[in-house]
């Protein structure tokens, strides 16, 4: 534990993603961090994440000993250029502008996979409870706003968090379905990574594909609903509620090419040690989760079926989990 950070102060962490940024102050307790003020920001209303963290601290009379943000997006020489608010982060300027001598930025799926050592057995729901190599690799995947991918190595004594913008590679079609999938994504942004089907924005690609190039109808109640509301959350919560097949038939293929992604990444990192989902969106679909159609596609993975097919797979339900991860790093670094 860094000694900087063992006497008097608190830790200022952060969760910027595309849509919201999480802000909290925490003590340490035995090496643990714990929250004395939390606080969540919409991030599209803020011109940048230093008038937000001003906002946070404002009316707070306390002694920051340290600051963590993890950022969505590539962290190079404590800098992040944010891949979905197109917000120039530099971590040195952040901590000048609120009086902060020790600041580091992450890519927020490093802050999520330091966090998960916080977490109890009660913060996570198991999908696949497997054969867990204890010192294995892990992965983990969180889809919310965007795509993030990071790897755990185990070093001998702790997880250390791998960063990754695996999110970003390109998308690869499994079926005649997804290839036509692919070639319709294609003409919209030419290129197509995971992400542009794998997160919120692309649940409603999904949908807006199966509407526009499959003949799925759209009723007139739900076109509404899709125009006055968030169109993720409108495509998952109707197909929860089984109303309308195309948002039914949407949130399949979203859960089946999910669990293909999050397979991919198990391989790569050979994950004996478990692969975890993170983000917004998984704790939200858990029924649609837990159903045949994400482990079969997360397992077939041809002649290396058999390795995977082993591995834990558990879904994050602590939505603080990147804030302690994000605390915990700063605090273990002196």
């Amino acid at each position: 534990m860094g000694k900087a950070l063992t006497g008097k102060g608190l830790i200022l962490a952060g969760d910027v993603g595309g849509t919201n940024t999480r802000l909290g102050l925490f003590r340490l307790t035995r090496g643990t961090p714990r929250p004395v003020a939390l606080e969540t920001f919409s991030s599209v209303g803020h011109e940048s994440l230093e008038e937000i963290v001003r906002r946070f601290l404002d009316g707070r009379s306390v002694a920051i000993a340290g600051a963590c943000i993890g950022v969505a997006g590539p962290v190079v020489d404590n800098r992040c250029v944010t891949a979905n608010l197109h917000w120039n982060v530099d971590g040195r300027r952040l901590a000048a502008a609120i009086g902060v001598k020790r600041l580091a930025l992450i890519n927020d799926l490093v802050a999520n996979a330091a966090g998960i050592a916080c977490l109890s057995p009660m913060d996570f729901k198991v999908l696949n409870r497997g054969v867990e190599d204890s010192g294995g690799n892990r992965a983990l995947i969180s889809a919310g706003t965007g795509l993030g991918e990071a790897g755990l190595i185990w070093d001998g004594a702790a997880y250390r968090p791998i960063a990754s913008e695996g999110g970003h590679s390109d998308f690869a079609p499994r079926s005649a379905l997804e290839e036509r999938l692919l070639r319709y994504l294609r003409r919209v942004f030419g290129h197509v990574s995971f992400e542009r089907v794998v997160s919120g924005p692309g649940l409603h690609n999904l949908y807006r594909f199966l509407r526009d190039s499959e003949g799925y109808a759209e009723p007139h109640w739900l076109s509404e609903r899709m125009r006055t509301e968030d169109p993720p959350s409108v495509v998952s919560s109707v197909a929860m509620s089984g109303r309308s097949v195309l948002c039914s038939k949407a949130l399949s293929m979203f859960v089946s090419i999910y669990g293909a992604e999050a397979g991919n990444l198990a391989l790569k990192f050979k994950a004996t040690g478990g692969v975890y989902l993170g983000g917004g969106i998984a704790p939200k679909i858990l029924p649609k989760l837990s159903t045949p159609v994400f482990l079969q596609a997360f397992r077939s993975k041809g002649r290396l079926s058999h390795l995977i097919k082993d591995m834990p797979v558990r879904v994050i339900l602590n939505d603080k989990t990147a804030l302690l991860g994000a605390a915990s790093w700063i605090a273990a670094r002196p």
